[in-house]
């Protein structure tokens, strides 16, 4: 619906329109007049009006002095007017004043009211403009950030006249002269445990940080986002604009200051160079394998221009001397050995995810074998979650590797030592055996895997220390318990069976006639006889 303000000094003329005009069938919902410019002003300052039906030449100022303060003040109004002068100069100002018609007195109510179906169609269309502009604006970073994606993934073909029919069907604000500089933004590592919902959380704050450091008032400027803690930056260049401005890099390592002060992460920049269109998905793919090949270095702002490519080829360290360093214990040697090659493979360039792979395979070779020496199984020993997750994490930097060497070493002595004190490993297999006695698997391999020793060698000094075998002792463990149970206890014999692991009835009584010449229920039936006090040996 609309409001109307009609303005004229003729009060017979104001209320002849007032009366000829279908206010409902024309969609005005409001009807407000005035007879002078002066009045007309207060009913737009009281009320919002959509349509000004006006006379030209009245007291106190003209309808044309009021078009222009209307224009300024009011612009989204439509004004129509309807004089006696059909003088072409008043015409010709009012057009250029941006009148929307112009009628002449005595006005047909018929070309009335088609002057202001006009303007309530002009202020519909501008509405609805109005609406897809506001509308384009708000998704506009959505459409350029889905552009870049579907030209990384390739969803766009890499070439000049396709990029370039994309850009002009998503109206992109980009022309045949821009040129653009990507920069990658990736997370290493966060400092502190976080929840997925925590890291999309800081995932926003890092992009919203980008915005205000990074970017700035750079309206040309796209942030995309990646996965997995990255983000894309992509600047749009004009001619003559520096290819890597040196505020830029500045203006990263600022970022990266703050991020590490305030979002608890540490994180790197990778700077490409000036590319077309078409070239950002090879630039990108440049940048992304400088990014994965970056082992050695954390909060640093990088340059694609001169970075040094190595052949592959790196001197391992002398896993030999490591070995006899670990089988002795001497725990500091060996993580002083390990941070001086990694230090020195990083001062000379040769550091990266393929040298650092070779250093986790040669140690991780070296600490098992060691191991096995001792009868330790080390897939046993390193199954546990954190063993696991610093290894999948070692080759992600020289930090996390040095946490996975710190790892392995320690724990690789200390089991080294227990398995050592033989007395203390006995014990231990004496106690599991104990506490699991219903398991129905209690074999040999078993027992030896939650002492991390091979079953072989843990089956040798276990019969050194106690002259049974193993199995030969679960059996007579179970045996034990089972006349125990019997005598002290009402449980029921099937009861009893399972309890000690026997989930066969019939093979419980076969072992248990066999080890003590009566069935479980003669042997109950005799310990009551004999008043129970004690179980037969």
């Amino acid at each position: 619906m609309y409001r109307l303000l009609i303005v004229d000094d003729d009060i017979h003329v104001v209320e002849g329109i007032t009366f000829d005009l279908d206010l409902e069938k024309l969609g005005i919902s409001e009807l407000y007049t005035a007879f002078n410019v002066r009045q007309a002003k207060e009913v737009f300052q009281r009320h919002p009006v959509d349509i000004l039906l006006c006379d030209i030449e009245m007291p106190q100022g003209s309808g044309l002095e009021l078009l222009a303060w209307v224009n300024e003040h009011y612009p989204q109004t439509e004004t129509v007017f309807v004089t006696s002068h059909a003088d072409f100069r008043y015409a010709k100002e009012a057009i250029e004043l941006g009148s929307l018609d112009y009628l002449l007195k005595p006005v047909l109510v018929s070309d009335l009211e088609r002057a202001i179906g006009k303007a309530t169609g002009k202020i519909h269309q501008t509405s609805e403009a109005n609406h897809y502009h506001r509308l384009w604006i708000r998704h506009h970073p959505l459409i350029i950030e889905s552009f870049w994606l579907d030209l990384l993934h390739r969803t766009i073909p890499s070439n000049p006249v396709a990029v370039k029919e994309k850009m002009a069907e998503r109206n992109l604000p980009y022309t045949d002269r821009t040129t653009f500089l990507p920069v990658i933004v990736s997370v290493q590592r966060w400092h502190k445990e976080l929840s997925p919902r925590d890291v999309k959380i800081m995932e926003y704050a890092l992009r919203k940080c980008a915005e205000e450091i990074i970017v700035g008032s750079d309206s040309k400027a796209a942030i995309v986002p990646l996965d997995r803690g990255r983000l894309l930056l992509v600047f749009a260049l004009g001619e003559g604009d520096i290819a890597v401005p040196e505020e830029l890099e500045r203006h990263c390592e600022t970022y990266i200051d703050c991020c590490r002060r305030y979002f608890y992460c540490d994180l790197c920049c990778y700077i490409g160079k000036v590319v077309q269109a078409h070239e950002i998905p090879e630039m990108y793919e440049n940048l992304a394998a400088l990014e994965y090949n970056n082992v050695a270095f954390d909060n640093k702002v990088f340059l694609w221009q001169g970075i040094a490519r190595t052949d592959g080829q790196v001197r391992l360290p002398d896993m030999n001397l490591w070995s006899t360093m670990l089988k002795s214990g001497a725990k500091e040697r060996i993580l002083n050995e390990a941070a001086d090659y990694l230090d020195r493979l990083t001062k000379t360039g040769g550091m990266d995810l393929q040298a650092l792979r070779q250093f986790q395979m040669n140690f991780l070779q070296m600490a098992y074998f060691v191991l096995s020496l001792r009868g330790i199984q080390a897939h046993q020993l390193f199954s546990d979650r954190k063993s696991t997750d610093l290894s999948i994490l070692a080759t992600r930097s020289v930090t996390d590797m040095m946490a996975l060497v710190h790892h392995t070493v320690d724990k690789a002595i200390a089991q080294t030592e227990a398995a050592a004190k033989t007395n203390g490993v006995v014990e231990d297999v004496k106690k599991y055996i104990a506490l699991n006695l219903g398991l129905d698997e209690m074999s040999r391999d078993v027992i030896a895997a939650q002492v991390f020793l091979n079953p072989d060698y843990l089956s040798r000094i276990f019969k050194k220390e106690t002259g049974f075998s193993i199995s030969d002792y679960v059996l007579q463990e179970r045996i034990r318990v089972a006349k125990e149970l019997l005598s002290k206890t009402d449980m029921p014999v099937s009861g009893v069976a399972i309890t000690v692991g026997y989930s066969n009835f019939s093979h419980f009584t076969k072992i248990f006639k066999k080890y003590t010449e009566s069935n479980p229920m003669e042997y109950r039936h005799l310990m009551q006889a004999m008043g129970a006090s004690a179980p037969e040996s």
